[in-house]
């Protein structure tokens, strides 16, 4: 369907059409990443197997890249109901409660078979936050591990004083902070223009991004500290999801479920080759040295105990079930 310009058209005609005599759902679904990164491919895919599985009575439009809604209007807009569903950076949810800044926590989960237990360990609590909002999560799906673009080799933590990071998020802004930096925050589509206008001298991000960014273009160099994984979510306004007859909701259920296991292999995937092609393109990828991983150690544990004390109970309950899983491992 062709995108409007008035969310009050998108979200009238976002719900119910008559196709071929028969009532047809439409959803239009917001994300602010573009259709090369792996994340919307996924998404696109979701959609697909949806409209599929169920003969086209649910039919899932993709906007992809903030053509339809900024990232940080995608959630209230399912909310409110202007469009049925979203996707966004799942810490980008901080302000709203420290439990979101969870997978942003240097240290917590050094790999993905962590990272999927923490998601495992901290899904129900966000599941209940998001019902208490009318939104329901369907699948969330992690960035490869983030490190930090530079355009010098970074040896030591000191040469992180003054400079200025693009932190996407209120932990990555704390994290640099730590370090002596200064945090910008930047949208990924605004990454070129802020390295070009000197509004950034270094990113923390991961490879996929660097390399769907073009990262070669103003950094030489990638320290790859793999400090967390952090993921997307993709969510649905309850009410929407309730106006589906069994089958379908069913049918959305099974791709969404389908949609997780795809996306934490693709990141893998795309982890493994986004790297190949930063260093195709010259870019040097390395190890931190001893010195600065005791340095950005000592800045994550520091962001990790002011998280447990701003996060409370819900921090401990969490952090008890995570460490439950990987103990039974």
């Amino acid at each position: 369907m062709r995108t409007m310009h008035s969310l009050a058209w998108l979200a009238a005609l976002g719900s119910l059409s008559v196709t071929g005599g028969a009532m047809a759902a439409q959803w239009n679904l917001a994300t602010p990443y573009g259709d090369a990164s792996f994340h919307t491919q996924n998404t696109k895919q979701f959609a697909e197997d949806v409209a599929e599985t169920t003969d086209g009575d649910l039919s899932i439009n993709v906007h992809s890249g903030g053509s339809l809604i900024a990232h940080s209007e995608i959630k209230p807009s399912v909310r409110r109901g202007t469009v049925q569903a979203g996707e966004v950076f799942l810490s980008s949810l901080s302000n709203e409660s420290p439990i979101y800044e969870v997978d942003t926590l240097p240290g917590l989960a050094n790999g993905y078979e962590d990272a999927y237990d923490l998601w495992q360990a901290s899904k129900p609590i966000i599941t209940q936050m998001f019902a208490e909002e009318g939104l329901m999560p369907l699948y969330a799906v992690p960035w490869p591990a983030q490190g930090i673009y530079t355009d010098f080799e970074l040896t030591d933590a000191s040469q992180f004083e003054g400079l200025r990071v693009r932190a996407p998020n209120i932990n990555t802004q704390r994290f640099v902070e730590n370090l002596g930096g200064l945090p910008t925050e930047t949208e990924e589509a605004d990454i070129p223009t802020a390295f070009s206008t000197g509004r950034v001298d270094a990113m923390i991000t991961s490879v996929s991004t660097g390399n769907s960014m073009s990262a070669w273009d103003y950094v030489s160099h990638y320290s790859d500290a793999n400090l967390w994984l952090p993921k997307n979510i993709v969510f649905v306004n309850k009410r929407d999801f309730d106006r589906l007859d069994d089958a379908t909701q069913q049918a959305v259920l099974d791709a969404a479920a389908e949609a997780e296991r795809r996306g934490w292999q693709a990141s893998r995937e795309d982890s493994a080759e986004s790297a190949k092609a930063l260093e195709a393109h010259g870019v040097s990828i390395s190890q931190p040295n001893a010195s600065l991983a005791e340095d950005l150690k000592a800045a994550g544990d520091s962001l990790f105990e002011d998280w447990q004390a701003r996060a409370g109970e819900q921090a401990k309950t969490l952090i008890e079930r995570y460490r439950k899983r990987q103990a039974a491992e």
